[in-house]
């Protein structure tokens, strides 16, 4: 996990990104790849204006080159290793696109106080699409505490699996890590093998089960990370859990609501 993908745009959530990424790259002693989208601008009732979109186009131009220079400079003095990748176009497409390699994506998990770009839209395509462990920070993030308490909900499926896998290196980084469950009635589920495989790689995770009256999933899992005083969750995205509102379903919630950075994967 030495590949960190960060998607670069002026918006409010940039500097949150940023720190979130410039942490996990430190911890991982990774690389960091920033890709700096320019928007194309928006087809509207079928036909472009072509002086208006010009404009657009070029204030978007002037723009992300004065936050590339200022992001370029900052990032010459932080001992480490990075790289610059322009492009234009859609913002999730072509992040999508540049994380063939990537081993982590950091975005926001939710649009800040400008309409533009909706971040929450573009954290879900990229989630959908790019088949990569997300990190989604808050959009009052502090970083990203690497050493620090990882919660992994766990529901026993392939998104959770995979997400739990591909993160391994990072969880190895955590002080604490833990299994939470939530068990529905007559219908067991199995956290051992979950366990074991975490244990094999030097990763002693405790377990807490909910059991009890089936309650929004959303709130069981931050309801644990506030009392457990997590600092990042991991979690499959999008598939089916065991909870009458499933984990997939809760995704979306987890994104708009959850004090803590997201680590997501599908």
């Amino acid at each position: 996990m030495k590949n960190i993908l960060l998607l670069v745009h002026d918006d409010d959530g940039q500097e949150v990104r940023l720190q979130a990424a410039l942490d996990l790259v430190r911890a991982l002693d990774g690389h960091l790849t920033c890709i700096d989208v320019t928007p194309l601008p928006i087809v509207v009732r079928d036909y472009f204006d072509g002086v208006a979109d010009n404009v657009i186009l070029k204030d978007e131009n002037l723009q992300e080159a004065a936050n590339k220079a200022v992001l370029t400079a900052r990032l010459e003095h932080q001992s480490i290793r990075w790289g610059w990748i322009d492009a234009r176009g859609n913002i999730a497409r072509c992040v999508i696109e540049a994380a063939t390699l990537a081993d982590l994506i950091v975005l926001n998990r939710a649009p800040g106080a400008r309409a533009r770009p909706d971040m929450e839209a573009i954290a879900n395509k990229i989630l959908m699409e790019a088949r990569k462990p997300v990190v989604a920070v808050p959009p009052r993030g502090k970083g990203f505490k690497a050493g620090g308490r990882a919660l992994i909900a766990w529901d026993g499926r392939a998104s959770a699996a995979a997400t739990m896998r591909a993160c391994v290196p990072l969880l190895k980084l955590a002080s604490d890590v833990r299994l939470f469950l939530a068990r529905v009635p007559d219908e067991p589920l199995d956290h051992e093998e979950a366990a074991e495989y975490l244990s094999r790689h030097g990763i002693h995770p405790s377990v807490q089960i909910y059991e009890g009256a089936i309650r929004s999933a959303a709130w069981l899992i931050g309801d644990e990370a506030l009392m457990w005083h997590a600092d990042y969750i991991v979690m499959g995205a999008y598939s089916r859990g065991r909870l009458r509102e499933t984990f997939g379903g809760v995704t979306k919630s987890m994104l708009a609501k959850s004090r803590l950075p997201l680590v997501l994967g599908h």
